[in-house]
Protein backbone atom coordinates (compact mmCIF):
# COMPACT_ATOMS: atom_id res chain seq x y z
CA UNK A 1 0.00 0.00 0.00
CA UNK A 2 1.06 3.31 -0.90
CA UNK A 3 2.35 6.04 1.62
CA UNK A 4 0.62 8.38 -0.11
CA UNK A 5 -1.40 8.33 -4.04
CA UNK A 6 -2.99 11.24 -6.00
CA UNK A 7 -5.84 9.84 -8.15
CA UNK A 8 -6.66 12.13 -11.45
CA UNK A 9 -5.40 15.21 -9.44
CA UNK A 10 -5.87 18.48 -11.15
CA UNK A 11 -4.99 22.02 -11.71
CA UNK A 12 -5.90 24.30 -14.17
CA UNK A 13 -4.62 27.78 -14.58
CA UNK A 14 -7.07 29.53 -17.02
CA UNK A 15 -5.80 27.26 -20.60
CA UNK A 16 -2.79 26.02 -18.48
CA UNK A 17 -2.74 22.56 -17.60
CA UNK A 18 -0.52 22.46 -14.59
CA UNK A 19 -1.50 19.31 -13.26
CA UNK A 20 -3.45 17.01 -15.45
CA UNK A 21 -5.06 14.05 -14.16
CA UNK A 22 -1.76 12.56 -12.36
CA UNK A 23 -1.73 9.97 -10.54
CA UNK A 24 1.28 9.82 -8.56
CA UNK A 25 2.14 7.52 -5.28
CA UNK A 26 4.69 7.29 -2.69
CA UNK A 27 6.06 4.19 -0.94
CA UNK A 28 6.83 4.03 2.57
CA UNK A 29 10.51 4.51 3.29
CA UNK A 30 11.67 5.31 0.14
CA UNK A 31 13.33 8.44 -1.31
CA UNK A 32 12.16 9.65 -4.31
CA UNK A 33 12.97 12.12 -6.54
CA UNK A 34 10.70 14.45 -8.72
CA UNK A 35 12.12 15.90 -11.80
CA UNK A 36 10.79 18.11 -14.52
CA UNK A 37 11.44 21.18 -16.87
CA UNK A 38 10.70 24.82 -16.18
CA UNK A 39 6.51 24.37 -15.75
CA UNK A 40 6.70 20.67 -16.10
CA UNK A 41 3.94 21.06 -12.74
CA UNK A 42 6.28 19.69 -9.76
CA UNK A 43 5.63 22.51 -7.29
CA UNK A 44 2.17 22.87 -8.30
CA UNK A 45 1.40 18.61 -7.44
CA UNK A 46 3.47 19.21 -4.16
CA UNK A 47 1.20 22.58 -3.44
CA UNK A 48 -1.80 20.49 -3.95
CA UNK A 49 -0.62 17.44 -2.01
CA UNK A 50 0.67 20.04 0.72
CA UNK A 51 -2.74 21.67 0.70
CA UNK A 52 -1.33 24.89 -0.26
CA UNK A 53 -3.32 25.32 -3.75
CA UNK A 54 -7.01 23.54 -4.10
CA UNK A 55 -7.59 20.43 -6.47
CA UNK A 56 -10.04 21.45 -9.23
CA UNK A 57 -10.82 17.36 -9.34
CA UNK A 58 -9.23 14.28 -8.56
CA UNK A 59 -7.87 13.35 -4.83
CA UNK A 60 -4.86 13.08 -2.62
CA UNK A 61 -5.13 9.86 -0.19
CA UNK A 62 -2.93 9.67 2.82
CA UNK A 63 -1.90 6.35 4.19
CA UNK A 64 -5.56 5.75 2.98
CA UNK A 65 -7.58 8.65 4.17
CA UNK A 66 -8.80 11.20 1.35
CA UNK A 67 -6.91 14.38 2.69
CA UNK A 68 -8.21 16.04 -0.48
CA UNK A 69 -9.89 18.80 1.31
CA UNK A 70 -7.94 19.52 5.11
CA UNK A 71 -5.85 22.62 5.55
CA UNK A 72 -2.54 22.50 5.21
CA UNK A 73 -2.50 23.15 9.33
CA UNK A 74 -4.52 19.40 9.52
CA UNK A 75 -2.27 18.18 6.74
CA UNK A 76 0.91 18.52 8.67
CA UNK A 77 -1.19 17.55 12.28
CA UNK A 78 -1.71 14.02 9.93
CA UNK A 79 2.20 13.77 8.97
CA UNK A 80 2.90 16.08 5.71
CA UNK A 81 5.93 18.24 6.00
CA UNK A 82 7.85 20.43 3.41
CA UNK A 83 11.16 22.31 3.41
CA UNK A 84 10.89 25.28 0.73
CA UNK A 85 13.04 26.61 -1.94
CA UNK A 86 13.75 29.87 -0.96
CA UNK A 87 13.88 29.42 2.77
CA UNK A 88 11.20 29.80 5.48
CA UNK A 89 12.82 30.69 8.68
CA UNK A 90 12.52 33.32 11.31
CA UNK A 91 15.52 35.21 10.78
CA UNK A 92 15.66 37.50 13.84
CA UNK A 93 15.70 33.86 15.93
CA UNK A 94 18.42 31.73 16.66
CA UNK A 95 18.79 28.51 15.28
CA UNK A 96 17.75 26.54 18.45
CA UNK A 97 14.37 28.71 18.98
CA UNK A 98 13.62 28.30 15.07
CA UNK A 99 13.48 24.42 16.19
CA UNK A 100 12.21 24.60 19.75
CA UNK A 101 8.92 26.70 17.65
CA UNK A 102 8.29 24.07 15.46
CA UNK A 103 8.30 21.66 18.45
CA UNK A 104 6.14 23.81 20.51
CA UNK A 105 3.75 24.13 17.48
CA UNK A 106 4.36 20.24 16.79
CA UNK A 107 2.80 19.99 20.72
CA UNK A 108 0.21 22.77 20.22
CA UNK A 109 2.38 24.94 22.65
CA UNK A 110 2.88 27.90 20.57
CA UNK A 111 0.87 30.69 22.83
CA UNK A 112 3.78 29.38 25.31
CA UNK A 113 6.58 29.76 23.60
CA UNK A 114 8.59 32.60 24.97
CA UNK A 115 7.93 31.59 28.92
CA UNK A 116 8.41 27.53 28.18
CA UNK A 117 11.39 28.01 25.51
CA UNK A 118 13.81 27.92 28.55
CA UNK A 119 12.29 26.05 30.88
CA UNK A 120 10.86 22.99 28.71
CA UNK A 121 13.36 20.45 29.14
CA UNK A 122 11.94 18.19 27.05
CA UNK A 123 12.25 20.49 23.75
CA UNK A 124 15.52 21.74 24.94
CA UNK A 125 16.81 18.45 24.71
CA UNK A 126 15.08 17.35 21.31
CA UNK A 127 15.74 21.25 19.70
CA UNK A 128 19.86 20.35 20.54
CA UNK A 129 19.45 17.03 19.11
CA UNK A 130 17.57 17.86 15.98
CA UNK A 131 20.97 20.64 15.75
CA UNK A 132 23.17 18.28 16.26
CA UNK A 133 21.65 15.68 13.42
CA UNK A 134 21.88 18.61 10.97
CA UNK A 135 25.52 19.55 12.01
CA UNK A 136 24.24 22.97 13.76
CA UNK A 137 25.15 22.59 17.34
CA UNK A 138 27.65 24.77 17.38
CA UNK A 139 25.62 27.58 16.44
CA UNK A 140 22.58 27.23 18.50
CA UNK A 141 22.86 30.85 19.58
CA UNK A 142 23.42 32.23 16.25
CA UNK A 143 20.78 34.18 14.40
CA UNK A 144 19.35 32.33 11.23
CA UNK A 145 19.74 35.18 9.03
CA UNK A 146 23.34 35.54 9.66
CA UNK A 147 24.06 32.01 8.63
CA UNK A 148 25.73 30.72 5.27
CA UNK A 149 23.09 29.95 2.78
CA UNK A 150 24.07 26.14 2.98
CA UNK A 151 23.80 26.21 6.92
CA UNK A 152 19.92 28.31 6.06
CA UNK A 153 18.87 25.05 3.79
CA UNK A 154 19.92 22.32 6.81
CA UNK A 155 18.34 24.73 9.49
CA UNK A 156 15.02 24.49 7.10
CA UNK A 157 15.19 20.98 6.86
CA UNK A 158 15.08 20.92 10.28
CA UNK A 159 12.54 22.67 11.13
CA UNK A 160 10.09 20.78 9.24
CA UNK A 161 11.84 17.31 10.22
CA UNK A 162 11.33 18.51 13.61
CA UNK A 163 7.20 18.49 13.06
CA UNK A 164 8.04 14.35 12.94
CA UNK A 165 6.26 14.03 9.61
CA UNK A 166 6.07 10.68 8.02
CA UNK A 167 5.94 12.28 4.78
CA UNK A 168 8.51 14.99 3.98
CA UNK A 169 8.92 16.85 0.90
CA UNK A 170 12.04 18.75 0.13
CA UNK A 171 11.81 21.45 -2.23
CA UNK A 172 15.42 21.98 -3.69
CA UNK A 173 17.13 21.52 -0.82
CA UNK A 174 20.57 22.42 -2.31
CA UNK A 175 19.17 25.49 -4.73
CA UNK A 176 21.86 28.63 -3.95
CA UNK A 177 24.60 26.77 -2.79
CA UNK A 178 27.78 26.21 -4.25
CA UNK A 179 29.05 22.57 -5.78
CA UNK A 180 31.41 21.69 -2.90
CA UNK A 181 28.68 22.64 -0.42
CA UNK A 182 25.88 20.42 -2.52
CA UNK A 183 26.91 16.65 -1.46
CA UNK A 184 27.42 17.66 2.18
CA UNK A 185 24.34 19.03 2.83
CA UNK A 186 22.53 15.94 0.85
CA UNK A 187 25.00 13.20 3.14
CA UNK A 188 23.81 15.24 6.29
CA UNK A 189 19.68 15.05 4.91
CA UNK A 190 19.71 11.63 3.55
CA UNK A 191 21.74 10.23 6.87
CA UNK A 192 18.58 11.76 8.90
CA UNK A 193 16.01 10.78 7.00
CA UNK A 194 17.14 6.86 6.05
CA UNK A 195 18.12 6.95 9.47
CA UNK A 196 14.71 7.71 10.91
CA UNK A 197 12.95 6.36 8.26
CA UNK A 198 11.26 8.99 7.04
CA UNK A 199 9.62 8.88 3.54
CA UNK A 200 11.30 11.30 1.46
CA UNK A 201 10.38 13.12 -1.84
CA UNK A 202 13.02 15.46 -3.44
CA UNK A 203 11.89 17.90 -5.59
CA UNK A 204 15.31 18.88 -7.58
CA UNK A 205 16.94 19.65 -10.76
CA UNK A 206 20.93 18.72 -10.18
CA UNK A 207 21.03 15.21 -11.24
CA UNK A 208 23.57 14.43 -9.70
CA UNK A 209 21.66 14.86 -6.41
CA UNK A 210 18.53 13.30 -7.99
CA UNK A 211 20.46 9.92 -8.71
CA UNK A 212 23.01 10.35 -6.12
CA UNK A 213 20.17 10.06 -3.38
CA UNK A 214 17.39 8.75 -4.26
CA UNK A 215 15.55 5.27 -4.39
CA UNK A 216 13.14 6.27 -7.39
CA UNK A 217 12.50 9.33 -10.12
CA UNK A 218 9.70 10.32 -10.98
CA UNK A 219 10.00 12.80 -14.21
CA UNK A 220 6.77 15.19 -14.96
CA UNK A 221 6.07 17.38 -18.01
CA UNK A 222 3.33 19.25 -19.37
CA UNK A 223 1.47 18.69 -16.22
CA UNK A 224 1.50 14.84 -16.82
CA UNK A 225 3.28 12.04 -15.35
CA UNK A 226 6.54 11.29 -18.19
CA UNK A 227 8.25 8.90 -16.73
CA UNK A 228 8.83 6.72 -13.22
CA UNK A 229 11.64 4.29 -12.47
CA UNK A 230 14.75 3.30 -10.66
CA UNK A 231 17.69 6.13 -11.79
CA UNK A 232 19.47 3.26 -13.52
CA UNK A 233 16.44 3.17 -15.55
CA UNK A 234 16.12 6.57 -15.95
CA UNK A 235 19.22 7.29 -16.65
CA UNK A 236 18.36 4.82 -20.18
CA UNK A 237 14.95 6.28 -20.68
CA UNK A 238 15.48 7.99 -24.20
CA UNK A 239 12.51 10.00 -24.10
CA UNK A 240 13.74 11.74 -20.43
CA UNK A 241 16.70 12.13 -21.80
CA UNK A 242 15.74 13.87 -24.37
CA UNK A 243 12.91 15.76 -22.93
CA UNK A 244 14.38 16.94 -18.96
CA UNK A 245 17.41 15.78 -18.61
CA UNK A 246 18.95 17.44 -21.69
CA UNK A 247 17.15 20.78 -21.31
CA UNK A 248 19.53 24.04 -19.68
CA UNK A 249 17.13 24.34 -16.59
CA UNK A 250 14.78 22.64 -14.54
CA UNK A 251 12.11 24.35 -12.16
Amino acid sequence: MSLLETRKLRKYFGFLHAVDDVDFSVRPGEVLALIGSNGAGKTTLVNLISGLLRADGGQVLFQGTDVTHLSVVDRIRGGIARSFQLVNLFDQMTTFDNIALSIFSREGKTQKLMSLAGADRAVRREALEVLSQFGLETKRNVLAGVLSQGERKLLDVGVAYALRPKLLFLDEPTSGVSTREKAPIMDIISAVVRSEKITAVIIEHDMDVVFGYSDRIVAMHQGAILAQGTPQEIRRNEQVSMTLIGAPSFD
